[in-house]
């Protein structure tokens, strides 16, 4: 069990969102605070962690049928230890131990500081510790931080909701809508800037809500700007808006600050009025169009995405047919689409009018039809373009079989590139769906920034900068399998290689004079 160095070891498993993803850092980086260290891959850890949601379909029948698998094994090795915690542990509670007395420690969405004295507790009282806070005690961001990546990073800004869609377990969970102090988000950034990362996401359940906390609705705009004045941030994301908050100042600072990109992801759940009355979304078909024409105005190349549920109780065929209307009229460069299920906890569990299963299906599969001639029809209109692409990693499941490298334009488009030119029939796979042009004859004059890429020279890493032309796409995808005009190297690539190397500094933590602070904004940052 533990290792020769006698540490202890973990395996943490991540459910949901991106905000669960970035949580699970949060939880790495306590654990390895805490003297344990991450188990190499194939190894059994001394602790299992579970970071759920109770979001996606079937949540509790995935936790319970890996908890199960996870018995024989823990009775197998004395002393290995399960945790339980995120969105369905705080839903759960104790009803977890119940139904599975093995797990150890159950933790929830407010108080995942607690995982390492939880831990503890449980292994010198040989007893299941249940501890759910019922509000957030300090905010994650001042918790140490195990970041998966080296050169992008998720930067949550606000934690929670105050929305309430009839479909959304999340703010009874989450709870209210709590927002960081501005200075505090960017003293973050800085600090992953000062390590090699050149892309941040920023993360809230309602994102461009944020500043209601503290009385300033513009604030989500001016911390955009801000962004933009942050040295060797070259890329900025967020996620996800609501479209009820999304106002015009927003789409001045996505299109007046460069290094925010343009991609806008925008949900949407249904294009019909009497859905979204239903679902209480606080916006109707008309002004959510009205949003994706000023953005396109003001950001022509900007590639929108969505969310789509199908089969929201009451939901008739013309309802559907509004949302199919909505999909051709918004050429989505991709959805992710949601066949609705019953949430037990949320309104429309218990609403009438709730659609036949096979009714929902049958409807997903012309939606999904639908989105996927939409988005390949977007794509296609790439071809011949040159792209920039930030060289990623574990992007591109089949780059070892094509020889490829994957990564994601500005845009963030997902980009399959050959890294050197062509080699072979590395295009079959892309099948009948793609369109393809002839690999650039010559490739534009480098800009002083950017060396030339020949087959000699040296791979782009991922957190480098690769230049593209579009030769194929697909629904999901470009390809780009002409030799890439240029490739800048960056600290980002370097901060990889250090990474790769076993060089990479520890976790990084808030300084401990910076307590984050929910009120005005203060400018006073982390050196």
């Amino acid at each position: 069990m533990p290792g020769a160095d006698g540490q202890r070891t973990f395996e943490i498993r991540t459910y949901g969102c991106q905000m669960n993803m970035h949580d699970s850092e949060r939880l790495a980086g306590l654990l390895e605070e805490a003297g344990y260290r991450k188990s190499a891959v194939g190894a059994e850890p001394d602790v299992v962690v579970f970071n759920t949601c109770a979001v996606r379909e079937n949540a509790d029948n995935r936790l319970y049928g890996n908890l199960g698998h996870l018995l024989p094994v823990k009775n197998a090795h004395p002393g290995m230890q399960i945790a339980v915690g995120g969105c369905l542990a705080q839903k759960d509670r104790a009803a977890i131990t119940d139904r599975a007395p093995w797990v150890d420690v159950v933790f929830g969405t407010h108080n995942i500081g607690s995982l390492p004295v939880l831990l503890e507790r449980a292994r010198i009282e040989q007893r299941a510790q249940v501890e759910i806070a019922e509000s957030l005690e300090r905010f994650p961001s001042v918790l140490p931080t195990r970041r998966e990546s080296p050169y992008s990073a998720w930067v949550a800004i606000s934690v929670g909701c105050n929305n309430t869609c009839t479909f959304c377990i999340v703010p009874s969970l989450r709870g209210r809508e709590e927002d960081r102090r501005p200075g505090d988000v960017l003293a973050e950034i800085r600090a992953l800037v000062g390590e090699g990362v050149i892309e941040v996401t920023l993360l809230g359940q309602n994102v461009n809500s944020y500043g209601v906390g503290f009385g300033d609705r513009l604030a989500f705009g001016k911390l955009l700007r801000a962004c933009g004045e942050i040295d060797g941030l070259e890329r900025v994301r967020f996620t996800s808006p609501h479209p009820r908050d999304f106002t015009d100042d927003v789409i001045a600072a996505m299109a007046e600050t460069p290094n925010v990109m343009p991609q806008l992801h925008m949900p949407l759940q249904s294009g019909s009025n009497a859905v979204l009355r239903r679902m209480r979304r606080a916006y109707r078909r008309d002004s959510y169009l009205a949003i994706l024409g000023r953005v396109r105005a003001a950001i022509p190349d900007a590639a929108i995405t969505t969310d789509i549920i199908v089969g929201f109780p009451g939901e008739t065929e013309q309802d559907f047919a509004d949302t199919l209307d909505i999909v051709r009229r918004a050429r989505f460069a991709s959805a992710f689409t949601f066949q609705y299920s019953i949430r037990p906890g949320t309104p429309a569990a218990t609403m009438e009018g709730q659609v036949p299963a096979d009714v929902v299906a049958e409807r997903y599969g012309r939606l999904v039809a639908l989105v996927e001639e939409t988005a390949l029809a977007e794509n296609r209109a790439l071809v011949g373009r040159e792209v920039e692409v930030l060289v990623a990693e574990g992007e591109g499941r089949k780059d070892g079989a094509t020889h490829r490298m994957s990564g994601r334009a500005k845009d963030n488009r997902l980009v399959h590139f050959s890294p050197a030119g062509p080699s072979g029939a590395v295009g079959a796979e892309v099948g009948a769906a793609e369109a393809r042009v002839a690999d650039p004859a010559e490739a534009r004059a480098a800009d002083p920034a950017v060396q030339g890429l020949g087959a000699s020279e040296t791979l782009p890493r991922p957190g480098d900068v690769v230049l593209t032309r579009v030769t194929a796409a697909a629904p999901h995808y470009l390809i780009a399998d002409g030799a890439p005009p240029a490739l800048r190297r960056t600290r980002a690539g370097d901060a990889w290689q250090a990474h790769a190397d076993g060089t990479r500094a520890a976790p990084s933590a808030p300084a401990p004079d910076q307590p984050v602070l929910l009120g005005m904004p203060v400018l006073a940052h982390r050196s």
